[in-house]
This record gives structure tokens, C-alpha cells and sequence, in this order.
């Protein structure tokens, strides 16, 4: 079937699902595969709950009689016809299209930029992290006629990733958060990602796109050479300008140019999160959203999901950092923890992933990042923490790090808790 056909058909049924606990009647199943399951075994199931088709690339067994129902799609591979159906839908809109990637803050940065954008527009944009091969074309889909700006994140731990996804994403405008240590055992070395990364701007370079550049940084200057249409923001020598003010216990940003002067009263923890703030404010001045709107959604927009949350329970304080972590953000985490003004403060960190033959030695700056600091105490969790000698309290995993926790019955303490996703370091304070 020609995706033309097919989206013809998803015009009729324009909604897309992959999982059958969460189908509802009328959407479109498509079957894909992973390392340990394969949607095809679930198109019987999809088709008796309701799905208007399923889209399967396996010939199922007769005895199901499902095939002869008229209710399946058989094509060669079903993640790829997803990406091109998704692709296809992209070209029927004449709108702007801000793709965001990066290594850190990614997520913060969109959801601060969507809350920007959609109080003057139709905004639509990436649900949670959907940000991978599955999640952007899923993203794209999502999209409906009323449309007037799309922001789509892109994660990639991988060369050629970011380009791929441009082709399907077509963005017409874009933006690097930054570039640091993480899935360095994709993409090799720090250099790596940058050139990964990097793959948005040769798009937007190549497409007449506009970029957004944190200016401050002289690696995003380099690789956004060649790209006419140019956005600065930072902290000096750019359109958009801003400082970092109070940040006891939450950031405020006084804008300096580009901006009515004024300050924003955030509820993100850390100075590490005014890229992100600034980030979203060239966006809305560039399009043109009112700074009295751009104030309002930047300060009500509260983080969740376990990103720079800040969690009163008792008498204690928690910032919860833990979706995820690489070497440039616990480091910063770390620095902006170690300045905070609290009697006393633990660092509880769980180990980093995907950094390759980099993980042990960066594991090592961590620890001796570290020592240069006072701690109340500092509890090291999995990975290859486990793996090095450090005068600190060490756990295999989360759990018995909680129960640790729940056995010091501790008061009127400050704590950072932060780690990889796959380490699941919010457990330590669920309920």
C-alpha cells in the first residue's frame, strides 16, 4: 500500500497507537517490534478492542481469520512506514516547526518554550520524552489542522540519528540546548556529539532555517556558521539577554536587552536552568508572544516528572533531579547543591549510564568533584560507583539505599537525589 493510500485512511482514523492497554476503539494499531516483543502477536487483540486497522508487517496465522477480516495492513516493515506516514503528514502543514535537541535540559526547554508559545498560539508538541525514532513520528502524527506552531524534542545517542529525524521532522526552526558528556558511548567522545547534535544546524543551514544559540557558548558560535538566520540569547553579546538573580530556593532571571527590564520568578531549581529560561524567552520575542505572557507562563510552569523538583516532605527538603544524568549535568547539579545555604545537606547520586569506556573515569571525577565540597553525608548508588574505592556510604540499588533512608529518620535536612533513569533514584522517597 502506498502511503498516500494510507493516509487516506489515517484521515479517516487519525489516531495512531502502539500499545493495546491504551487503545480505544477507532485508532490505528501499528504493530511494531523490539528486542523483546513484536506488536504482530498483538493485532488480534488490537482488532477485538476496537482498531479501525492494524498495521502488521508479518503474515498472522490463518486460524485467527483476522487477515481475511479486511482490518489489516500488510507492509514490509511497520516503523518505517510510521516514519513515512509521519513524514507525509508534516508536508500538509505551512507552519513553524521548532525542533529542540541537546544533551541537557532538553525537556525543561521545550516544556518551558510550549508554555510560552501556547498561551498566544495552537501549539502542539512532545509529550513527556517521546523524543526517540518512535516517539517524533508519533509526536508528528498528533498534530491537527488547527495547528500553528509544532515543537518537536529529539533525542539521539547516535551519529546520523538527528539527521534523520530532521528529514522526517522538516523544521523550520531549531535549537541546540547545549553539548556535554552524555551517550558517549554512541557517539565516542564529547567531539562526537557535538558533530551529532550538530546535524540539526547542517539542516536548518542547508533549508534556510532559523537557529536559536545560546551565544555564550563559543562551540554553539562554531557550529552554527553558515546559518543565515540567527537568534543569540545568553548572558552578554546577544539579542536576548539575562542573568541569574536569587536562586534560594528557586531561580529568578533579570533580563538585561532584548526584553522590558524585569524579573522572572521561576520554580526550577539551580542556576543551570537560565539557558533554558532564556531559551524559551527568545522564542516567544521572536514570535512575537506578549512579555507579559512570556513572564506569566514562564513563572507558572512548575517541573515535574522528576526534573529539578523541589519536594517538601516533613521537616526535610529534597531536590529530585532524577530522570536522568551524564557527567555534564551532575556536575553541575552538584556545584549549584554545594552553594545552596543549608545547615545540612546529603548528596544522594546514582550512577551514570551509557558512557562507555568513559564511564569508570568519569565516575572518578564525580567522587573527586565531590570531596572538594562539606557534606552532611554522601550516598553513592550502583553502576560503577560500586566499582571504585571512596570513603563514602555505597548501595547496590535503590531500594536498599531507601531503606537506609527510612531507618536514619532524618530532620530538617536538605538532599540531592539524582541519577540515571535506568538507576530509579525517586524511589528513595515514594511512598
Amino acid at each position: 500500500m502506498h502511503i498516500e493510500q494510507l493516509y487516506k485512511i489515517f484521515l479517516q482514523y487519525p489516531s495512531v497507537q502502539t500499545d493495546t492497554r491504551k487503545l480505544k476503539p477507532g485508532e490505528l494499531f501499528f504493530a511494531l517490534k523490539g528486542p523483546s516483543f513484536n506488536g504482530n502477536s498483538f493485532a488480534e487483540k488490537a482488532i477485538a478492542s476496537g482498531a479501525a486497522y492494524a498495521i502488521i508487517d508479518e503474515k498472522l496465522p490463518i486460524y485467527t481469520g483476522i487477515e481475511n477480516s479486511g482490518k489489516t495492513i500488510l507492509v514490509d516493515d511497520v516503523l518505517t512506514v510510521l516514519q513515512q506516514l509521519a513524514q507525509h503528514h508534516r508536508k500538509q502543514f505551512n507552519i513553524p516547526v521548532l525542533a529542540i535537541t541537546g544533551s541537557n535540559g532538553k525537556t525543561t526547554t521545550k516544556e518551558l518554550i510550549h508554555a510560552v508559545l501556547s498561551s498566544t498560539y495552537k501549539t502542539y508538541t512532545t509529550e513527556g520524552n517521546l523524543n526517540n525514532h518512535i516517539g517524533v513520528p508519533l509526536t508528528l502524527l498528533k498534530i491537527k489542522p488547527d495547528a500553528e506552531i509544532a515543537i518537536i524534542e529529539m533525542g539521539a545517542n547516535h551519529q546520523k540519528e538527528i539527521a534523520g529525524y530532521c528529514e522526517i521532522t522538516r523544521p523550520t526552526h531549531g535549537l541546540i540546548t547545549n553539548c556535554g558528556k552524555a551517550h558517549l558511548e554512541g557517539f565516542g567522545s564529547e567531539e562526537g556529539v557535538r558533530k551529532g547534535k550538530g546535524e540539526l544546524f547542517d539542516f536548518l543551514k542547508n533549508n534556510n532555517g532559523t537557529a536559536f544559540i545560546m551565544w555564550d557558548y563559543d562551540y554553539l558560535q562554531n557550529m552554527s556558521s553558515g546559518i543565515i538566520n540567527k537568534i543569540k540569547y545568553g548572558t552578554h553579546d546577544a539579542y536576548i539577554t539575562g542573568i541569574a538573580g536569587d536562586s534560594e530556593p528557586f531561580l529568578s532571571v533579570k533580563m538585561t536587552k532584548g526584553f522590558s527590564p524585569s524579573t522572572i520568578k521561576t520554580q526550577l531549581v539551580g542556576d543551570y536552568n537560565l539557558p533554558n529560561v532564556l531559551a524559551a524567552v527568545a522564542v516567544g520575542k521572536h514570535f512575537k508572544v506578549d512579555e507579559e505572557k512570556i513572564i506569566s507562563s514562564i513563572e507558572n510552569y512548575e517541573p515535574t516528572n522528576s526534573r529539578s523538583q523541589l519536594l517538601k516532605k516533613d521537616s526535610n527538603t529534597f531536590i529530585l533531579d532524577a530522570y536522568n544524568a551524564n557527567p555534564s549535568s551532575m556536575k553541575l547539579a552538584i556545584e549549584n547543591f554545594a552553594n545552596t545555604s543549608a545547615d545540612k545537606k546529603i548528596l544522594v547520586l546514582g550512577a551514570m549510564a551509557e558512557l562507555g569506556d568513559e564511564s569508570l573515569h568519569e565516575h572518578e571525577l564525580i567522587i573527586e568533584l565531590i570531596k572538594k565540597f562539606t557534606w552532611e553525608n554522601v550516598i553513592l548508588v550502583g553502576g560503577d560507583f560500586l566499582k571504585i574505592k571512596h570513603p563514602f556510604i555505597s548501595f547496590e540499588n535503590s531500594l536498599q539505599a531507601k531503606e537506609w533512608f527510612m531507618k536514619e529518620k532524618f530532620r530538617n535536612t536538605y538532599f540531592l537525589i539524582k541519577g540515571s533513569r535506568s538507576i530509579k533514584m525517586e524511589k528513595l522517597i515514594e511512598e
